[in-house]
């Protein structure tokens, strides 16, 4: 997959002007396709856009007024998923001689969805050839690479001026259907059980959500997945926190932004960046009484 046009910026870095420790991951909601991708494909540009957290990026727009750096790739999830480790894929959706080292899939990477997306519900194959040595190294090399830098980056950074960090990972989900763990829920706040982050700010997010009179679970059924996995090191002063928002929430039922729902996620979410923007690993959350 060789390239023969200057591509545009697959991610953006954007530093409030007072930082603060908190940094905004938002790795599933880009919307451009290279040429590359497109001519690789053998559905159409709608099919891969199912693979999309479709404009959360929207909701994370005023992070950066609230003290957060925001890290948003703008190249889409169907070149690279950011949210998976290199090493995610199955072995029978790679080319022969990539196999070996994809040899213990779990059940997302058999499904299709490992580092690189390769099937769809209803879909079949998304590639018209398997992903090869080339194909892999570009994707990785041109997205996923740059945007875990860049993450690390910031995360050092807050590191270094507070002592820690905060890492906020957004995502959003289909509505969760019935029969399937955590139906009812409309936001999932996930700390890979106590892993990630201490419990006071995995609590101080969960009693966030809830104020917007939403359904909130935590860790139920979405844990948390590389982002906060990898760069998520309690023990070593960076806490990460993972937020799933049913697309329901804030999109028409043609999955087209709501301007006004959106704008009430966004500000919600920018109070909550504000107020993890005070929160202090050493100290205990505690709930304001009621007046």
């Amino acid at each position: 997959m060789t390239s023969h046009i200057i591509p545009p910026a697959a991610i953006a870095v954007n530093r409030p002007a007072a930082p603060g420790p908190v940094v905004v991951s938002v790795p599933h909601a880009g919307r451009i396709y290279p040429p590359e991708i497109l001519s690789a494909a053998r559905v159409d540009r709608c099919a891969l856009e199912r693979l999309e957290d479709r404009w959360c990026d929207r909701i994370a727009a005023g992070a950066h007024d609230a003290g957060a750096a925001v890290v948003t790739a703008f190249w889409a999830r169907a070149v690279a998923d950011c949210n998976r480790g290199e090493g995610q894929m199955a072995p029978g959706e790679v080319a022969p001689t990539l196999r070996a080292q994809f040899a213990t899939p779990g059940r997302k990477e058999r499904a299709g969805l490992g580092v690189v997306p390769t099937r769809l519900a209803d879909c079949g194959p998304l590639w018209k050839q398997p992903i090869d040595r080339t194909a892999l190294e570009w994707r990785l090399d041109r997205l996923h690479r740059p945007f875990h830098d860049a993450l690390a980056g910031e995360i050092a950074a807050a590191c270094t001026r507070f002592g820690f960090a905060i890492l906020v990972d957004l995502h959003s989900m289909p509505t969760i259907p019935p029969g399937q763990p955590g139906h009812g829920a409309r936001i999932v706040i996930g700390d890979r059980f106590g892993a990630t982050a201490a419990e006071s700010l995995a609590a101080l997010a969960v009693a966030s959500a809830s104020a917007l009179g939403e359904p909130v679970l935590r860790n139920q059924p979405y844990a948390g997945g590389h982002i906060v996995r990898t760069h998520g090191r309690p023990g070593d002063g960076v806490h990460a926190i993972q937020i799933e928002i049913d697309r329901s929430l804030y999109l028409t039922a043609e999955g087209l932004p709501d301007a006004g729902r959106i704008g009430w996620l966004s500000r919600w979410f920018a109070e909550f960046i504000r107020k993890a923007g005070q929160w202090r690993p050493d100290a205990e959350f505690l709930p304001q009484a009621a007046e």
